[in-house]
């Protein structure tokens, strides 16, 4: 059986869809791959949520990188982080969009919070396994 394919996307792709890959692959109960990728992709992943993942969850974002939506496998769920208007349109309409406000340049506190949403928002995903949540 193929896995599905995930893709979290957001304008950059250097902070929350980033953060939301790793969480993912980290939460995987498998029959999933995850991906994330932006439009407008920064040269780098955000160095705070790189430390902030590692020195609160554990998690190495080091080998990530900002990727194209060309750059990935076309997904079978797309999930926009919140861009708004400007979010990337990737070919077809988003399957839910989280709506997470872009903590980069903020206080700790404020990745914190994002990361506990993008973590409430997994649980609610791999609950419902391959069925994405209507909310």
């Amino acid at each position: 059986m193929a896995s599905i394919k995930v893709a979290f996307i957001c304008t950059h792709n250097a902070c929350r869809s980033q953060i939301a890959e790793a969480m993912a692959r980290y939460m995987n109960p498998g029959g999933y791959e995850f991906y994330s990728a932006g439009s407008a992709v920064k040269k780098q992943i955000d160095p705070a949520a790189v430390q902030i993942m590692k020195d609160h969850f554990g998690i190495d974002m080091s080998g990530q990188y900002p990727k194209t939506v060309q750059e990935i496998p076309e997904p079978d769920i797309a999930i926009s982080m919140g861009c708004g208007v400007r979010c990337p349109y990737i070919g077809r309409a988003f399957d839910d969009d989280w709506g997470l406000e872009d903590p980069t340049g903020k206080p700790e506190e404020t990745y914190m919070a994002v990361i506990r949403e993008i973590q409430e928002h997994l649980k609610k995903f791999f609950r419902n396994g391959s069925v994405f949540p209507t909310f």
